[in-house]
């Protein structure tokens, strides 16, 4: 599979969304992951529907929406009119996990399914065939900055083995370092943070990260 490259708008300049996200665009970015958090899954607010709109309308890159909320189900559709391409909703936050891949298939955009760091990879063997893309956290969800987990990397390789196709994109801790221990794992849609923002040069870290 191609390696992807999707900056965390969450980690960058939160007064500018506009700018920084045809900043990311210009810089050679596959898509933009943004990050929805309730406060009561992770201990932290972050950007809402109407962010994601007014980010949406500011590039064609396509909108990787990572959803850290309780009751998925009730952000779905207002996820879906304000541009997301692809919802993926955390394992841990619904005993709907099905019914909630089939309304976000039947809304015609994308799915994805997450996994906290603690959580076993084996809870999402039954959904593999039903889903297009699994995260992998390699760190806490909630906060950026935080250092990598490296055993998700057994995870990670765990997946790959039982299925080829489904994407695995890694979120956490993400930089020159630990990309290719992600790759070689099985990985391929890297999501990268701090990392980026503080790149001097945008397109040069998003191409090493992508060679790598």
């Amino acid at each position: 599979m191609k390696i992807q490259v999707a900056p965390s708008i969450f980690a960058f300049d939160l007064g500018q969304l506009a700018d920084e996200a045809k900043r990311i665009e210009s810089a050679g970015a596959d898509a933009i992951h943004y990050d929805m958090m309730d406060g009561h899954f992770v201990p932290n607010l972050s950007l809402s529907t109407l962010s994601l709109a007014a980010v949406n309308r500011s590039t064609d890159l396509f909108m990787d929406v990572h959803i850290m909320v309780y009751n998925p189900f009730d952000y779905i559709e207002d996820l879906v009119k304000s541009g997301a391409d692809r919802i993926t909703f955390h394992i841990e936050a619904t005993e709907d996990v099905k019914e909630t891949i089939e309304f976000i298939r039947r809304c015609n955009v994308q799915v994805g399914l997450a996994i906290c760091p603690e959580t076993s990879a084996e809870l999402l063997v039954q959904y593999l065939d039903d889903i297009d893309l699994v995260l992998a956290m390699t760190v806490h969800p909630g906060f950026s900055g935080q250092a990598f987990i490296p055993e998700v990397l057994e995870k990670i390789k765990m997946l790959r083995h039982i299925n080829k196709k489904v994407h695995i994109q890694v979120d956490g801790g993400i930089d020159d370092k630990t990309a290719p221990l992600c790759v070689e794992a099985g990985a391929d849609i890297l999501v990268a943070g701090s990392h980026l923002s503080k790149a001097k040069d945008l397109e040069a870290k998003i191409k090493q990260l992508r060679k790598r």
